[in-house]
């Protein structure tokens, strides 16, 4: 790396604990993205950055290991037998939560889910797709209201009825993670996402859809949310 890079990186980087700088770096020496551009989103667990890689921006979801909520992420894998040895190891469950989104972003992407590419993930850093236009990241829902409510409603309910026939919930569906791309709906955030088969799945996903009702409701739709749960579970 160039003296003037490795400066650039130094200054950029600074920010973060020594665990997570020597994972980015190795990430950039891979060659998945040249360097963090600038931040996207600063959360309570996570940062999302965009980073450059030749001339394709990428997003860069880096989580705080001091900061997040162990418990929390725990309860939504602990039924998962390939994470039940992980009861109290902070990291690893934190590991194991950001390969459990890598995982299910690409289940998720193979049913036909409108969703970022994920690209590669080490430890506690998860490169994606970037979804906006030019250095302009799509706004989320939240923020930035569809013209059409009635058509972006249908957009999310056909990906969310995709979601359930690939045998998926994604558990916090809310407008703060569904991104409004040029009028199109693309769901995002997707380590708690679970298999419908685990027990609390139902309760999962009439919350998801309470969430969306609640919102477009307040744009003026008429809609119950019983009937968008049998839609969802309609198997054609």
């Amino acid at each position: 790396m160039p003296h003037h890079e490795k400066e650039k990186f130094k200054t950029m980087h600074n920010v973060f604990d020594e665990f997570t700088n020597r994972t980015i770096f190795k990430l950039i020496s891979e060659g998945h993205f040249d360097g963090l551009e600038s931040a996207i989103s600063l959360g309570k667990e996570a940062n999302i950055f965009s980073a450059m890689k030749g001339d394709t921006r990428v997003m860069v979801k880096i989580y705080r290991l001091e900061q997040c909520d162990f418990n929390r992420m725990y309860d939504y894998i602990k039924e998962d037998p390939r994470y039940i040895s992980l009861h109290g190891k902070k990291r690893k469950i934190i590991f194991a939560w950001v390969q459990r989104e890598y995982r299910n972003l690409l289940k998720a992407r193979e049913a036909g889910v409108n969703v970022p590419l994920p690209i590669t993930f080490k430890n506690n850093v998860l490169v994606l797709e970037f979804i906006g236009s030019g250095d302009d990241i799509a706004p989320p829902l939240r923020f930035l209201k569809p013209q059409k409510p009635e058509d972006f409603f249908e957009g999310i309910l056909n990906n969310m009825k995709k979601m359930h026939k690939a045998g998926l919930v994604h558990a916090d569906l809310s407008p703060f993670n569904i991104l409004n791309f040029n009028e199109t709906p693309v769901f995002i955030d997707f380590s708690q996402c679970l298999p419908i088969q685990t027990s609390r799945a139902e309760e999962f996903l009439k919350r998801d859809i309470h969430n969306i009702v609640t919102f477009f409701t307040k744009l003026g739709m008429e809609i119950k949310e019983e009937n968008i749960l049998e839609r969802i579970k309609l198997k054609n």
